[in-house]
């Protein structure tokens, strides 16, 4: 591997410090490079290696520092302190290689900071949540919510790059993903509503006759379209509009889909800044809008028809928690367990990040009266 690779994953972490996010700031990067592909998927570990490790990184490195140090600086510390202890780069390597691209002045101290880190090579972390690298409110959470052992299983499981699964036609999606849209149950006769359709890996995955794809943003409803289009599926119709007061006529449709905005705490492998986006606070604003979307979708859907309700997250709040409003609120919608590789929680089905190597997801399908 060469310095340059390391150069360019030092500009993309710059990038995400100053608020891009990662999946938006390295394919154009490496597209503008030279590199050769094995260099380029370097940069790809890299970047998104360091920004899932940051805490564990840093508390590699601020052992052995006593002064602040300038953010170019510490991305570079944080790039070598990846390589030495979670790429197992041998550390001559490392060291010299990182020293080449950190700032001039600060190369010295750059150099003995990993060399101090390579010396200690078991060390004795202070906490779970900075050896596994998240912020301590999400360690707390879901402990709280799944269990010691499943939380922390989930949280190692999320530390390993994702597994890239493509579909048929050529979109890549993760399974978790493919099986909720399965459990939607449409048939090729059914119109479906996808009320928070955005970029359009469900709706371009469900069996139906026409598939109504609606999201709030303009640019991401056209993302959904082309998409549909990328990906040959005439009969997904992308449209602007708000998902808590969807753009259908009521009870027009078969199948209602809401795929709902969550906290995101199922895909923080394949969303390596999100650890480090997501607050505590915004669970209880997402469980609102989750319960708008889903009080919408009650008034599209047919008599006989049905309501799949998914979340990519594993809070009790946003999972368990829905399920026993939606009992209360709507006990006329009767459950249907989706089966297969969804293990029951409630009403509902939930896979854990460990246990099929996917990303962590919910999933509740209840048929109208």
């Amino acid at each position: 591997m060469t310095e340059d690779a390391r150069r360019v994953a030092a500009r993309a972490l710059r990038r995400i410090d100053e608020g891009a996010y990662a999946n938006l700031v390295v394919p154009p990067l490496i597209e503008r490079s030279d590199l050769e592909q094995r260099d380029r998927d370097f940069v790809t570990e890299l970047v998104y290696g360091t920004t899932r490790m940051r805490r564990a990184c840093d508390w590699l490195i601020d052992r052995h520092v006593n002064r602040e140090i300038d953010p170019d600086v510490r991305n570079a510390l944080r790039l070598g302190a990846y390589q030495l202890r979670f790429l197992g780069t041998p550390a001559h390597a490392a060291v010299s290689a990182t020293v080449d691209i950190a700032p001039g002045r600060a190369r010295g101290f750059v150099n003995a900071v990993l060399r101090r880190v390579a010396d200690d090579a078991s060390p004795t972390w202070p906490d779970i949540a900075t050896e596994l690298s998240y912020p301590d409110w999400i360690l707390r959470r879901l402990t709280a919510d799944l269990g010691e052992a499943d939380a922390r299983a989930a949280l190692m499981a999320m530390n390993r790059p994702p597994t890239v699964t493509r579909r048929e036609d050529g979109y890549v999606q993760d399974r978790a993903s493919q099986w909720v849209a399965a459990a939607v149950g449409a048939d090729p006769t059914d119109l479906v509503v996808d009320v928070c359709a955005a970029p359009g890996g469900k709706a371009t995955a469900l069996d139906a006759r026409r598939v109504i794809a609606v999201d709030l943003q303009p640019h991401r409803a056209k993302l959904v379209a082309d998409n549909a289009r990328r990906y040959g599926h005439p009969g997904v119709h992308a449209v602007v509009g708000d998902g808590r007061r969807p753009p259908v006529r009521a009870g027009a449709a078969d199948r209602v889909l809401v795929d709902a905005p969550c906290s995101g705490l199922g895909v923080l492998g394949r969303r390596a800044d999100a650890r480090w986006r997501i607050e505590e606070a915004d669970i209880d604003r997402l469980v609102v809008l989750q319960r708008e979307l889903l009080t919408a979708a009650m008034g599209v859907v047919r008599s006989g028809g049905s309501i799949t309700y998914s979340v990519c997250t594993l809070t009790a709040a946003e999972t368990a928690g829905i399920d026993r409003w939606l009992s209360d609120q709507y006990p006329a919608f009767t459950p249907v367990f989706v089966g297969g590789e969804w293990e029951s929680v409630g009403r509902g089905g939930r896979l854990l990040p460990q246990s099929h190597g996917t990303d962590g997801m919910y999933v509740l399908r209840l048929l109208a009266p």
